[in-house]
């Protein structure tokens, strides 16, 4: 294997300097090698510079998964700006309140969101993907991009519902896929299917790590079980990050054949694998790499091998190179071997803090150390167990719902005095967030076509009951384990 480019490079370029004739992106319509992006995302800076952008700018983007948009998640650093990619997925007003978190200098849209950008925003400017993609082969003034360099700002929610922006720096995005490395082994024969969005961690974890590694992104427009297994089989992929309603469906589509062994490691996220998905998985020759992590921490913190994926049920796993996880208390003692407590983290992957929001920033950190808000033990093994995803948090098909975000919306609607949502069991995704309303004088056919119109599709309710009141405790503390327990009495929450 090639020696892997440091912090404080620009990873592609130097990479092409590197292996310029070695496949860097696969998808349905083109290969190119790594001096052919390395020469688009020329392209894409250059014109961004033309266009006045300044080192300290922010970028936005909101395209799907094509080529282009890798080679634009790789021009927008190298001119200087730090990217800000936007979920395509998100509605309107989603969107506006991202954006005017992020204050981007200007959006990159592609030509189906385009119209959309433009809809989003007065004043700033929003600049068409093929345009830029289509400019002339000229190479840009290159940027410093040192360790500190402020590479990314991903949204994630906290526990209150706003969007906060996380800011990433080069170093953390390095330090991470220098982990990943130890942990799971890089060969020149691996190739990585990236069949989640690029405005994901997962993705775009995937697109800096492959210019890092050296190695080839498969690239899929979008999720498709038969998709992703063809790649598996004919294209030769060894890597693909995948959430379990995706493994499941996976397997489904292959009806019981099994997988090649050149297919050496499935890395699981957003949510725990039943026994009976790691059994199929187990049979069907997948090797799960099971892993825990967060926005904050760009990408996993800590992983299960997949020789241990059955032996240690439960498991999250341990700590990666760099990283530290403890447990502690309320107090924010640590507590003692499988005692519960909340998840921190420590390392040299963790965030600088959230963009413009010292208060938040604050709130995140114990010392050196990021409140996680999730709850764990660490067995007498020093294995990682999740016992709570943030507290209310719904994950459903590997999406990230907080109940306090579609609460809000439903708040908005007239007619509607109290809301509170939480998730239940759902046997392909996970779980799927269900509300209860308390009317005024609003219909549940208004509702729902509020939160449609205000919501991502995948955070929408499934169900919404309006009811006479929402249980609370004395001191008026919503409590959601008995509303779990009104539409599923055998919940033991």
């Amino acid at each position: 294997m090639t020696a892997s480019p440091d912090a404080s490079h620009d990873w592609l370029h130097e990479r092409t300097q590197r292996t310029p004739d070695r496949e860097a992106l696969i998808n349905s319509e083109q290969t190119w090698s790594f001096a052919e992006l390395d020469a688009r995302s020329d392209r894409i800076a250059s014109e961004l510079v033309k266009s006045s952008v300044e080192r300290g700018n922010r970028i936005a983007l909101l395209a799907g998964n094509t080529a282009s948009t890798v080679a634009a998640v790789h021009a927008v650093p190298r001119s200087g700006a730090t990217l800000v990619p936007l979920n395509t997925r998100l509605k309107a007003p989603e969107l506006r309140h991202q954006i005017r978190v992020a204050e981007p200098s200007m959006i990159i849209a592609d030509e189906a969101h385009h119209d959309l950008a433009r809809a989003l925003v007065g004043d700033i400017a929003v600049l068409s993907l093929e345009e830029l993609s289509s400019g002339p082969s000229t190479s840009p003034p290159r940027t410093s991009i040192d360790t500190d360099f402020p590479h990314t700002v991903m949204f994630t929610s906290g526990t209150t519902g706003a969007a906060k922006g996380v800011m990433l720096s080069a170093g953390n995005h390095y330090h991470s896929a220098i982990a990943a490395m130890i942990n799971m082994g890089v060969s020149d024969t691996d190739r990585w299917l990236c069949c989640v969005p690029l405005f994901h961690m997962a993705g775009l974890s995937i697109l800096l790590r492959s210019a890092i590694f050296g190695i080839p992104v498969v690239l899929q427009r979008a999720f498709d079980p038969d998709d992703a297994n063809r790649a598996i089989e004919t294209q030769r992929v060894s890597i693909a990050s995948l959430v379990p309603t995706m493994l499941s469906r996976m397997l489904e589509a292959r009806d019981g054949q099994p997988f090649p062994s050149t297919f050496r490691s499935a890395l699981t996220g957003g949510g725990s694998l039943s026994q009976e998905l790691l059994q199929r998985c187990s049979t069907a020759g997948i090797p799960i790499t099971q892993t825990y992590g967060l926005t904050e921490t760009a990408s996993q913190v800590v992983t299960l091998a997949p020789s241990e994926a059955l032996i240690r049920l439960g498991a999250a796993g341990k700590a990666l190179w760099g990283s530290e996880v403890r447990i502690v208390d309320e107090r924010g003692d640590p507590v003692g071997v499988n005692d519960p407590g909340e998840i921190q983290v420590a390392g040299t992957t963790v965030m600088a803090g959230y963009l413009d929001d010292p208060i938040a920033t604050a709130r995140a950190f114990d010392g050196r150390w990021l409140r996680t808000g999730d709850i764990g033990r660490i067995d007498e093994d020093g294995y990682l167990h999740v016992l709570d995803r943030r507290t209310d948090l719904i994950i459903s098909g590997g999406e990230n719902i907080y109940p306090a975000e579609v609460e809000s919306v439903l708040l908005s609607q007239p007619g509607v005095q109290e809301a509170a949502v939480v998730g239940l069991p759902h046997p392909d995704w996970g779980q799927r967030p269900v509300a209860f309303v308390v009317p005024s004088g609003a219909t549940i056919d208004e509702l729902v076509a509020h939160c449609a119109a205000n919501l991502a599709a995948y955070k929408c309710p499934d169900t919404i009951h309006f009811v006479a009141a929402l249980p609370r405790t004395a001191a008026g503390k919503l409590q959601r384990h008995l509303l779990r327990k009104q539409v599923r009495p055998d919940n033991p929450a």
